[in-house]
């Protein structure tokens, strides 16, 4: 059986990492730049879709940040509480962010601090009706764009891609 040469790639759209690569390809020939496709891509995605996100969420006057210490409550189930310091960990947050965050969030209505009544030092944050109300159609906005977004690929290309992205996030994670 005679193998078959492989058909041409149909021409692809160019987008900004490719200039980049060819660039680095005219002065360093030498280098291989394949991390630098996948990863420049991803930076400008995260960048391209984290612009989008914030202007859903400024619709419901709350930043992306803001979303995140809501949507965690949320996640958390009933009763939607969680200490400060389990949501700094959960965001990565230090705590002194995380105050600011919960001190526009409380002062907004959206959520209230109370005492831990499991520990006497610790605090406890706890979702509000209203902030729960919010982060309920916050997070269907939020969903919209990604929806739109992802609406390049078909189905099971995105189902690929997520798969993909998911290998390379456990492999840089260890």
């Amino acid at each position: 059986m005679t193998e078959r040469p492989a058909e041409p790639r149909p021409a692809q759209r160019q987008d900004p990492v490719d200039a980049i690569v060819d660039q680095w390809a005219t002065v360093r020939p030498d280098l291989d730049t394949a991390a630098m496709e996948v990863f420049g891509r991803v930076s400008r995605l995260a960048r391209a879709m984290g612009d989008r996100m914030e202007k859903a969420y400024a619709a419901y006057r709350i930043s992306r940040g803001e979303f995140d210490v809501l949507a965690t409550l949320r996640r958390s189930g009933e009763p939607y509480a969680l200490s400060p310091r389990q949501l700094s960990a959960t965001l990565m947050l230090t705590t002194g962010g995380m105050t600011g965050r919960l001190d526009k969030l409380e002062q907004a209505g959206l959520l209230s601090r109370s005492p831990d009544p499991h520990d006497r030092r610790g605090l406890r944050v706890t979702l509000t009706e209203q902030g729960l109300r919010l982060v309920d159609e916050a997070v269907g906005a939020g969903l919209a764009v990604q929806t739109e977004a992802l609406s390049a690929l078909d189905g099971e290309r995105a189902a690929q891609l997520a798969g993909l992205l998911r290998e390379l996030l456990l492999a840089t994670e260890r």
